[in-house]
């Protein structure tokens, strides 16, 4: 099954995408746009032409687990996009993979103007994995 993997972000929102047998997690795109609406709207795009079967996108929880704002601005994005797509949506907690990212970007020594615009796609990619290894080790 394809599935978008998304990390939303106010500026900024990641997106990777598996392959069919959900074994990887690549890297999309970074959608750089404000608007809710028009966020959307590329994200049916990007399932449409990606044929996805299924989103999962990151929920920011607090570090003891709570949901706060954030976390509720994920969910009723989530709500909308699975309406707008008609996919269905699983949230998956991103607590620490934009740390990670960074990490594995620190690794590679990729830096300045370069990390800033990867830094969202590769947290996306973290998110869609962890998801892709609970499905094979839980589903």
């Amino acid at each position: 099954m394809i599935i978008l993997g998304i990390d939303l972000g106010k500026a900024r929102t990641g997106v990777a995408v598996c392959d069919r047998a959900e074994m990887l997690a690549s890297p999309l795109c970074v959608i750089q746009e404000h608007n809710r609406e028009r966020l959307i709207e590329k994200i049916v795009k990007l399932s449409n032409e990606r044929r996805a079967e299924q989103i999962a996108l990151g929920l920011p929880k607090n570090m003891d687990g709570s949901e706060g704002e954030s976390a509720q601005n994920a969910r009723e994005f989530g709500a909308l996009l699975q309406e707008k797509t008609g996919l269905p949506v699983a949230f998956v907690d991103e607590r620490g993979t934009t740390v990670t990212a960074h990490g594995y970007l620190n690794q590679t020594d990729v830096r300045g103007k370069k990390r800033k615009a990867v830094v969202d796609s590769v947290a996306a990619v973290i998110i869609l994995q962890n998801y892709l290894d609970y499905r094979r080790n839980c589903l």
